[in-house]
Parts: structure tokens; C-alpha cells; sequence
């Protein structure tokens, strides 16, 4: 088996490219368009009606007023809405 190459800080080929794929995936990520508040309490209600809870509460406030990040599953609006959960008592 050939040696294995090192760059000047120790590292190998195939961690570099972990690293710059790691890179790219956050690049993308950040420069991905933010969603409407209403097109992403869609997505997350369908996902939640498809796992069959059927009591539930899906609230959209203001990032300010989301006071428990335990009922948080959604950030909307460049990050200034919360959508928060509640499952409901059938």
C-alpha cells in the first residue's frame, strides 16, 4: 500500500476533503433562501399529521416570545418567527 500524503499541517487528502465539503454544505446552507412562515408550518404540520398525532397546536410568535426552545421546531421569516408545538390532550 503506497504511503499515505500529509500537507504541511499533518493532515491527509481525505481529510481535506472532508473539510472542504463541510464547507461547501455550510456555504450553501447560509445562502439558502429563507422560508415563509406559512409554507413551513405547512411542511412541519404534514410531517406531523403523517407520524398520526392528531391533537396538536402549531403557533407561529415572534423569536422574542419563544420562551421554551423545547417547543420550538421551526424558525422562519430570516430567523425573526418561531413555530412552536404542543401536542394537545386527546
Amino acid at each position: 500500500m503506497p504511503p499515505c500524503r500529509v500537507n504541511a499541517f499533518g493532515r491527509g487528502a481525505v481529510y481535506q476533503a472532508i473539510v472542504a465539503g463541510a464547507l461547501a454544505l455550510a456555504t450553501v446552507s447560509a445562502v439558502a433562501a429563507p422560508k415563509d412562515c406559512g409554507e413551513l408550518k405547512a411542511e412541519i404540520e404534514a410531517k406531523i399529521q403523517s407520524q398520526g398525532v392528531e391533537a396538536y397546536t402549531l403557533e407561529v410568535v415572534p423569536a422574542a416570545e419563544a420562551k421554551d426552545p423545547s417547543m420550538v421546531v421551526g424558525s422562519c421569516d430570516n430567523g425573526t418567527q418561531r413555530i412552536l408545538y404542543q401536542k394537545n390532550d386527546t
